[in-house]
């Protein structure tokens, strides 16, 4: 198998972890490089006197657990992506996407109740639009709280990658996100994210997944 180029985009520091860790462990164990766009700060909104940005820290820890060839933090504010245009936004995408020639692209579900979600979602469809070539799958991840709050809920994912190997990795890699991650009974606990990859496997008769939406998909 050739290796391939990946890009994951989130808004915000951690929604790389929770929607798809194990599978960019697997990406990279199976050698691909993987690169991660974070587009917003993920500091101001929550820790407004934090006179040091600790949770780009912890990102930058993840995605060394993850084995991440790179973890870029664009710096948009919180929360506030409706104050961008949409070409704004896409902007630092599309720079990417002609840097690295990705082959496989992962991006927010359209369907999520958090507006940085849902126009970060817009945004990379324009920024992978077909006159980049290069993209031959574009992915669409859950991310646990956001998702299932989406009204309607109509997350009705179209693959599974079994992620029974590297579910560990994503739970270390979540660790270091200490500010992100809540006790238990939370959606984005330790323990309801072993769960939640438990279910999408059971879907599949798996240990362990995580599912996704194939958006667009291009043959050679």
């Amino acid at each position: 198998m050739s290796r391939r180029t990946v890009l994951v985009v989130g808004a915000h520091p951690d929604d790389e972890v929770l929607g798809l860790g194990g599978t960019l462990a697997r990406h990279v164990g199976e050698g691909d490089e993987v690169h991660a766009l974070i587009l917003c700060e993920g500091l101001s909104l929550r820790h407004p006197d934090a006179k040091e940005d600790f949770i780009a820290e912890e990102g930058r820890a993840a995605a060394r657990v993850l084995g991440l060839l790179s973890w870029t933090l664009h710096g948009f504010p919180d929360q506030r992506l409706d104050r961008q245009s949409l070409v704004e936004i896409a902007a630092p995408i599309e720079r990417m996407v002609r840097e690295l020639q990705p082959s496989v692209v992962y991006t927010h579900w359209r369907g999520d109740i958090n507006r940085d979600h849902v126009l970060v979602h817009e945004a990379t469809l324009v920024a992978t639009r077909c006159k980049e070539r290069s993209i031959e799958k574009l992915y669409a991840y859950e991310t646990p709280s956001e998702t299932e709050w989406g009204i309607p809920y109509d997350f009705s994912p179209s693959t599974f990658v079994d992620v029974s190997r590297t579910l560990s990795t994503k739970l270390e890699a979540m660790k270091c996100y200490k500010s992100q991650c809540p006790p238990a009974n939370h959606p984005r606990s330790l323990e309801h994210l072993k769960n939640r990859a438990r279910y999408w496997g059971e879907c599949m008769l798996l240990e362990a997944a995580e599912p996704f939406v194939l958006l667009r998909e291009y043959w050679r």
